[in-house]
């Protein structure tokens, strides 16, 4: 017998294009209604949380969202924030706000697939702490046992998680990880905690990226400056302190703005002692290769 769920989907926004926001939500609808008429969950809600210094959504574009959720058979609710959470910060804010039994995770620009909930859903087991989702049209190269789905870490683009193991950990470390990384901890923090972390590739997600003619994924200023950033905090929590002077040797040999200024905000919360606690001294779970977090299958 099933035992059917509640779920909630979870998205950040900050400065997206609104169309982009209202095609992921009507596309979000569909792939619920689907895994209700399934029978994968009982009962579903949309929640955005708005970081933005200005309101990302009027009020026509959430009358069609709110339209579209209510016609699948869920609830939305818009929290505007005033202020920028971060991608973690953010989530955990949202999480109180319902008491669903599902958390997914879900950027604001990206289109669920019609049997994307229902393939996570199914993978939920009390064993699964979080299970990611296939990205198209770039999939990311992380590995995965082909046979369990097992992975490194679960991203945050479009992960489901359970109430039960977000609470465990406590959620995300939006203390220390502000963009990028977070989802990477989530997911060590959870394998630590006992739980796996799963891939599912039949949960398809398009979430749009654009290239540069040399192959390499198009990044904002600020995509650069945090993922530089989290790379060190992250080998930090994790005990890879070699890691760590290598990477703060390099950033202050490079003539690069932003990895200077990683470098400068890392030494400035060591001096202040706001560091967070290592953790896996034994290097259990932390995955760090060749600049990644995951042997890469290309």
């Amino acid at each position: 017998m099933v035992d059917l769920r509640t779920l909630t989907v979870q998205s950040i926004l900050y400065e997206n294009d609104r169309e982009s926001i209202v095609r992921a939500a009507e596309a979000t609808a569909n792939s619920a209604k689907i895994a209700i008429s399934a029978g994968s969950i009982a009962g579903w809600a949309l929640v955005l949380g708005d970081c933005g210094a200005v309101a990302t959504l009027d009020e026509q574009a959430i009358e069609r969202i709110k339209a579209g959720v209510e016609m699948s058979g869920g609830t939305f609710i818009h929290e505007v924030f005033g202020q920028n959470l971060g991608h973690g910060g953010g989530h955990n804010r949202l999480a109180p706000l319902t008491e669903s039994e599902l958390l997914l995770f879900l950027n604001p620009d990206a289109v669920l697939a019609p049997n994307t909930i229902q393939s996570l859903v199914e993978v939920m087991t009390e064993a699964v702490g979080v299970v990611d989702g296939r990205q198209l049209p770039l999939e990311h190269p992380k590995d995965f046992d082909q046979a369990t789905g097992e992975t490194s870490w679960a991203s945050g683009a479009c992960s489901l998680t359970s109430r039960r193991a977000f609470e465990a950990v406590s959620g995300f470390d939006h203390e220390t990880f502000f963009l990028y990384c977070d989802d990477v901890d989530y997911s060590w923090r959870l394998k630590l905690a006992g739980f796996d972390v799963r891939h599912e590739p039949s949960a398809r997600v398009f979430h749009d990226k654009r290239l540069e003619v040399t192959g390499d994924i198009i990044a904002s200023s600020a995509e650069v400056y945090y993922s530089a950033e989290a790379g060190l905090l992250l080998a930090h929590k994790y005990s890879q302190f070699d890691i760590v002077a290598a990477i703060l040797a390099a950033f202050h040999d490079s003539s690069e703005e932003h990895l200077l200024r990683a470098a400068g905000e890392f030494e400035r919360r060591r001096s202040a002692g706001s560091l967070p606690a290592s953790l896996d001294p034994d290097h259990a779970v932390g995955q760090f290769i060749n600049g990644n977090y995951a042997v890469h299958r290309y």
